[in-house]
């Protein structure tokens, strides 16, 4: 029997159902905000209707960059759940508001199966203390994180990452990004990495995996249609074994801050792509998400919740021309093989079967 750790305790890979591979239930991203105060005044502005769209549009913003309310994320889970959702991996690392608490309380409140992560994001979230610390003793900390709990908590990750890099890669992360590969070599479980936002960032860092002695099978690439722009560029990335996630889903701004940053395709170019892959013969490298790490993609603040895939999504897949199997196998057999390594490990269930996406 397949099984993968959530923060409630092992699940058989059957019982993963419905999965959004890379989600941030409760995390702060306030490492964003620049140093100097000055310039942006909304930088302090509460969101609330009439401002919604600015900070949406850069985010640069105390509020919007920290979910901690437990409150608003059990309500998410609720309308992930009724929409047909069973399990989420909470991709939040060390450093970036992970709390191992949290994610247990909200999976026993909802029923929603939770996957926590382990690892660090970029440099930038790291405490100086990790900045000095070998590669040895990350690798340490993460396996332990695994195989024995967070701290004394008890809790246990079920997977690597999201393991964060910059452009160009800092000598940290690289150590950190190492460090990981080690802890999955030892203990076998899936690896998401954030690469930095420069189309050479993703090929990079497979290099290092395969150099590292990680999985490249097991290796997950986030944000590719924010990285990558074309489909040759990501059929090359998948020729060295790794997952590709298409985890943006629902944010469609062309206003993002980060220099030089032109736009992202909307869900509609998402699904296209996503089409051409499957048409290239690659549909089990393929996975699915949102990524809400900011109040604005929250449903209390008008945003498009956490059950935007299942309800807007999967219909809009349909309508594209995408078959039952095919949503069946980017939602359901690709993140169980992704998490449990076995491409056997899909759930029982008739890929012939609709996922309907319509809350109850």
């Amino acid at each position: 029997m397949t099984v993968v750790q959530t923060v409630t305790g092992p699940l058989r890979a059957e019982d993963l159902g419905v999965t959004q591979m890379h989600e941030h239930l409760v995390s702060d991203f306030r490492l964003y905000l620049p140093e100097d105060r000055d310039p942006d005044p909304a930088r302090d502005e509460p969101l609330e209707l009439g401002n919604r769209y600015e900070l949406a549009a850069h985010l640069l913003n105390e509020d919007v960059l920290r979910v901690d309310d437990v409150e608003v994320a059990a309500d998410e889970l609720g309308w992930f759940a009724r929409a047909g959702g069973r399990t989420v991996v909470d991709a939040t690392s060390i450093g970036i508001g992970r709390d191992p608490h949290a994610l247990a309380e909200l999976s026993t409140r909802t029923g929603v199966n939770v996957v926590m992560g382990s690892g660090w994001y970029v440099a930038a979230s790291m405490s100086e203390d990790t900045h000095e610390r070998s590669e040895e003793s990350l690798a340490e900390e993460i396996e332990s994180d695994l195989t024995l709990g967070v701290g004394d908590t008890g809790i246990r990750a079920g997977l690597i990452g999201e393991v964060g890099l910059s452009w160009p890669h800092h000598p940290v992360e690289l150590r950190s990004l190492r460090a990981a590969c080690r802890a999955q070599s030892r203990t076998g479980v899936a690896l998401q990495i954030h690469p930095g936002r420069h189309p050479d960032s993703p090929r990079a860092a497979m290099e290092v995996v395969e150099d590292a002695g990680g999985d490249p099978t097991r290796t997950i690439i986030c944000h590719v249609e924010r990285t990558l722009t074309s489909v040759a560029a990501m059929i090359e990335l998948a020729r060295t074994g790794c997952m590709l996630e298409f985890d943006l889903f629902g944010q469609e701004s062309s206003y993002y801050f980060v220099p030089g940053f032109t736009g992202m395709p909307n869900d509609a170019g998402r699904v296209r792509l996503i089409r051409a892959l499957l048409d290239a013969g690659l549909g089990d490298r393929v996975l699915v998400s949102q990524d809400i790490c900011t109040k604005v993609h929250l449903r209390r603040y008008g945003g498009e919740g956490l059950h935007h895939v299942l309800h807007r999504v999967v219909p809009l897949m349909h309508r594209m021309g995408m078959t039952s199997s095919e949503v069946h196998q980017l939602l359901i057999a690709n993140p169980a093989r992704a998490l449990t390594g076995s491409i056997s490990s899909a759930p029982r269930r008739d890929p012939s079967e609709p996922i309907s996406g319509r809350p109850a």
